[in-house]
């Protein structure tokens, strides 16, 4: 195929490519290779190996969604790679931002005094499923690697092990092209040679959407951010303000099928028993101490409650909601988060089925309770979850075959690992991403010792800045035969002052930076250098050209004089 436009070709003088999270190997070379709505592509799958699926973009910049009533292989990688070339062939990222001032943007220009030259196009995709590309991982024995390759003569191949990495694959791809200032793709990277694969199995984000409704649509956008930065779990669903903040069965299969089309796994947190004074809405005999005052004596926020812990009709009501929501959970996910977290002593000596704020009273009820939730969670095939203070704080007996223990506190992962239970990591000093926005309560006149003082901080102050994400290390001290059993990590987002208008800003990039510390591995605070801070800026544009509102990672001048910004 022949590609005739008037071109000037200037190369990427001194330029490395900038693709996050960063890749386990690669390599590349400095040819142009420009990408037009003639590629073609198919998708060979290991299923049918003698036939290959041939795949047609749909042009537009939302892509078609995979159909709700079917999630087949064929159907996701086609999706993927609909999103691939519409996201590419849209594209408006021109990087001038990250070569000096004042020299001319180093990118193909488009000139009309030189003789035609004929553009190397990308000929054709192939996508092909194959077997152990890399080594499983060590830690998980999941295969999640991919392999990438473009070659001179226009070909591009990618080798996966499932439709996941498929998905890795091509967001990848698409970190190596650019756009020029008349709207022409490019990579200026060819040839490229990429292995990948991640450290971690468990890559999630946690989205509080109870607080403050954050609506199904918001969640899928998030996905579509997740995706791109290989994430693979998750979200949390939490309650209702009014009727139409509410998530209802359908909200729900859509948001499932939209985080299985993008290599998402969406499962749900229901905390339980703590956490539940939404309930009271509805079923109030089944709480205990609903909105009770002072709130700071029955909770660490207003408004208080907890589901009664030896209540005939609570053991009824977990029942009917599990009954009615793992069935829709269970062919979406592995996993079902049960809460457990903040549990207050004081709130059951209102509890009539109690009757006493003492821990050796309320232990043997909350584990009933753990037992009866949990044994309803793995008839479902799911495994469960619990926050760490389940385990540590009040000793509840969980297999260790069987149950994942979720920590936010660093010091507790070497507790819960030399108990034998696998983790799922995320230190609120780095992880947290609500933390340093300020208290959300305000000061009573009635009360001399008000503690609401200036500054107004909030009780995990400062803000995590996107340096203090990546650097988070949870290997430290912990040996490596421990290690064994980190599942993975999850950065948080709880929602007490976060809504949809600023949900993005919160997230991205600062998200991103804790995708490449569980795709990549951790670094610790030595790997915080201003490469990272480029690539980083690179990819912060990118989800702003996806339409994003992703914060800001360095000011201009820092990028266009790299090495003037360094202490």
């Amino acid at each position: 195929m022949r590609c005739v436009f008037l071109v000037a070709l200037l190369y990427f003088l001194g330029s490395t490519t900038a693709i996050w999270p960063q890749p386990t190997h690669y390599q590349n070379g400095s040819q142009i290779l420009w990408l037009s709505c003639a590629v073609k592509a198919d998708y060979k799958s290991r299923s049918v190996p003698a036939t290959a699926k041939f795949l047609e973009p749909n042009y537009g910049r939302d892509a078609p969604q995979v159909n709700q009533s079917s999630i087949f292989p064929d159907d996701i990688i086609t999706a993927a790679f609909d999103r691939f070339m519409n996201n590419a062939m849209n594209s408006t990222f021109v990087p001038w931002k990250f070569f000096p001032r004042g020299t001319g943007s180093p990118i193909p220009q488009p000139v009309t005094n030189v003789t035609t030259l004929i553009r190397r196009c990308i000929q054709h995709i192939t996508i092909e499923e194959t077997i152990n590309i890399l080594p499983r991982n060590s830690t998980t024995g999941v295969d999640e690697s991919y392999s990438l390759s473009i070659s001179a003569n226009g070909s591009i191949w990618i080798s996966v092990a499932s439709t996941n990495e498929a998905i890795y694959a091509l967001n990848t791809l698409s970190q190596l092209f650019y756009a020029t200032p008349d709207g022409s793709i490019y990579t200026p990277y060819v040839p490229v040679y990429i292995h990948d694969s991640p450290v971690y199995e468990h890559r999630g984000l946690n989205i509080d959407i109870s607080r403050n409704y954050i609506s199904p649509h918001d969640v899928m956008r998030t996905i579509n951010a997740m995706s791109f930065n290989k994430f693979n779990p998750d979200l949390a669903a939490k309650g209702a303000y009014r009727n139409s903040s509410i998530w209802c069965v359908a909200h729900l299969k859509q948001v499932q099928n939209h985080g299985i089309s993008r290599g998402i796994q969406v499962f749900l947190e229901i905390d339980s028993p703590g956490h539940t004074a939404s309930i009271a809405y509805a079923y109030p005999d089944l709480i205990a101490a609903f909105n009770k005052q002072p709130w700071v004596f029955y909770g660490n926020e207003p408004p208080t409650g907890q589901l009664k812990l030896n209540d005939s009709a609570v053991t009824s009501f977990m029942n009917t909601l599990y009954g009615d929501l793992l069935p829709r959970v269970a062919p979406y996910s592995n996993y079902f988060h049960t809460g457990g977290d903040e549990l207050n002593a004081n709130v059951y000596s209102l509890d009539p089925s109690v009757g006493s704020n003492a821990s050796k009273i309320i232990q043997p009820y909350f584990q009933s309770f753990i037992d009866h939730i949990h044994s309803l969670v793995r008839a479902q095939g799911l495994t469960p979850i619990v926050w760490e203070e389940t385990l540590l704080i009040w000793n509840i007996s969980l297999p260790t075959n069987s149950t994942i223990v979720q920590s936010w506190k660093t010091s507790s992962v070497a507790e819960i690992v030399a108990l034998g239970y696998k983790v799922i990591f995320g230190d609120y000093a780095h992880w947290y991403l609500d933390c340093g926005y300020g208290a959300f309560i305000d000061p009573s006149p009635t009360n001399p010792q008000n503690p609401i003082v200036p500054p107004y901080l909030d009780w995990c102050s400062p803000m995590n800045n996107w340096r203090q994400i990546y650097s988070y290390d949870p290997r430290v001290n912990i040996s490596t035969e421990d290690q064994k059993l980190f599942l993975g990590g999850e950065i948080q987002i709880w929602g007490e002052l976060t809504d949809p208008v600023n949900l993005d800003g919160k997230l991205w990039p600062r998200a991103a930076a804790a995708a490449e510390v569980l795709w990549s591995g951790p670094k610790g605070p030595n790997g915080v250098n201003e490469g990272v801070t480029r690539r980083l800026a690179e990819m912060r544009e990118r989800l702003v050209d996806l339409g994003f509102a992703a914060s800001i990672v360095q000011m201009e001048w820092c990028l266009q004089n790299q090495g003037g910004c360094t202490q």
